[in-house]
C-alpha cells in the first residue's frame, strides 16, 4: 500500500516525500514538472536509500490519473499539486480556478471510485483573508483576498461537503502559513521559476547575485516597521506535520483542519536582517508598491495541532534562513546546475 503524493516533487512535497519514506511508508508521485524538477528523483534517493514511483502527468487529464489508481495500491492521497502564487492569480484567475479546482476533483472523482479514502489537502492561511485577530485560530471567520486563496476556501468547501455525503473518509485540511528553509543536506530546496514570488528563494538569488535587489511589496503596513508581517515555518517541520496528520486519519474517521505555523510573526524586515547575519553582508533591497492580494499580518495560532497530532515547529528563524542559503550555495542556478561556489 502506498501514499498518492500530487506534486510530489514541488517544494513542499519533495520534502513531505522523504519524511514519508523515512517513516516507513511506500511514495507514489504525480507531478506535471511545471514547477518542479525530475533531478528531485535522484536527491530523494541520495537522502532516504529509496525511490518512489514517479508518474509525469497532468491531473487535469482524467485517464492518466485514473492509471495510476488501477496500477498501484493506494492507501490515502496527499494533495500538493496547484498554481500557487497570490500576486499571479490576480492577474490569471480563470487558468488558477481551472487548474486548481479540476485538478482535486479529478482526484477525489478516482479515489471514490477505488475506495481510497483518506486524504490530506494541502490549504494555506490565506483561507482567513485579512483576519482581525492574531494569533489565528483554526475557527475564524473564513474569506480570502485574492483568486489564489479563495480556490483554497472553495476546495476547503467542496471536502466539508464530500464528507457530509459520505463521512466513511478520513479528511484533513493543513493550513500552511509561510514555508520557508531548506533540507539540512542541502540537496533539497525551493527552486522556483524566473523571479521568485515567495520572499526567502528571491533573498538568496540576490544573495548569490543572481537578482541585484529585493523587491519589498510595500513599507507602509500597520505594523512595527511598515512591512508585512507573517509566520515562517521550516519546510521540514512543515513536512513533518503531514505524516502526523496521516497518522491521524488511518485510525480516524472524519473532517479536521489544523494551522501549521510557529505562532510567530516576522517582518519582511525583520527576515532580510536575519538573513544578512547568516550571509555576513547586507542584502540590497527597495521598497516597491504594495502587491495585490496581500494583508497586513498573518500568524498562526498552532495550539491544536499541537495537541491533537502531537506536532510542534521545531526549527527557529535562523536555521530556516542558515539552510535556505546552504541550498543555494550548493545549489546556485537550482537543480539544473547542482554546484557548490
Amino acid at each position: 500500500m502506498a501514499i498518492f503524493v500530487s506534486g510530489g516533487l514541488g517544494y513542499i512535497g519533495s520534502h513531505t516525500t522523504i519524511e514519508l519514506l523515512n517513516a516507513g511508508y511506500d511514495v507514489v508521485i504525480a507531478d506535471n514538472l511545471c514547477n518542479s524538477s525530475e533531478v528531485v528523483l535522484d536527491k530523494i534517493k541520495k537522502l532516504t536509500g529509496k525511490t518512489p514511483k514517479f508518474y509525469k502527468v497532468d491531473l487535469l487529464n482524467e485517464e492518466e490519473v485514473e492509471k495510476i489508481f488501477e496500477d498501484n495500491e493506494i492507501e490515502g492521497t496527499i494533495h500538493f499539486a496547484a498554481l500557487k502564487a497570490v500576486g499571479e492569480s490576480c492577474i490569471l484567475p480563470i487558468e488558477y480556478y481551472h487548474n486548481n479546482l479540476t485538478s482535486t476533483l479529478v482526484i477525489l472523482k478516482f479515489m471514490k471510485k477505488y475506495n481510497v479514502k483518506k486524504f490530506i489537502f494541502s490549504s494555506s492561511a490565506t483561507v482567513y483573508g485579512d483576519a482581525k485577530i492574531m494569533p489565528i485560530k483554526e475557527d475564524a471567520p473564513l474569506s480570502a483576498t485574492n483568486p489564489y486563496g479563495r480556490t483554497k476556501l472553495m476546495i476547503e468547501d467542496m471536502l466539508r461537503d464530500l464528507f457530509k455525503s459520505d463521512n466513511s473518509w478520513g479528511i484533513t485540511m493543513l493550513r500552511y502559513f509561510n514555508p520557508i528553509g531548506a533540507h539540512e543536506s542541502g540537496e533539497v530546496g525551493e527552486d522556483p521559476n524566473g523571479i521568485p514570488n515567495n520572499l526567502i528563494p528571491y533573498i538568496t538569488k540576490v544573495a548569490i547575485g543572481e537578482l541585484s535587489e529585493l523587491s519589498i511589496f510595500g513599507g507602509d503596513y500597520p505594523t512595527h516597521d511598515g512591512t508585512g508581517v507573517r509566520d515562517y515555518i521550516h519546510v521540514v517541520d512543515l513536512a513533518k506535520g503531514h505524516v502526523k496528520a496521516l497518522e491521524k486519519i488511518k485510525d480516524n474517521l472524519g473532517i479536521f483542519t489544523y494551522n501549521l505555523g510557529t505562532g510567530t510573526g516576522y517582518s519582511v524586515l525583520d527576515i532580510v536582517k536575519v538573513f544578512s547575519k547568516v550571509v555576513g553582508r547586507d542584502i540590497p533591497y527597495k521598497i516597491v508598491s504594495r502587491r495585490a492580494g496581500d494583508v497586513a499580518v498573518c500568524y498562526a495560532d498552532p495550539t491544536k495541532a499541537n495537541v491533537e497530532l502531537g506536532w510542534k515547529a521545531e526549527k527557529g528563524i535562523i536555521e530556516m534562513c542558515e539552510d535556505s542559503w546552504r541550498w543555494q550555495k550548493k545549489n546556485p542556478s537550482g537543480y539544473g546546475n547542482s554546484k557548490e561556489v
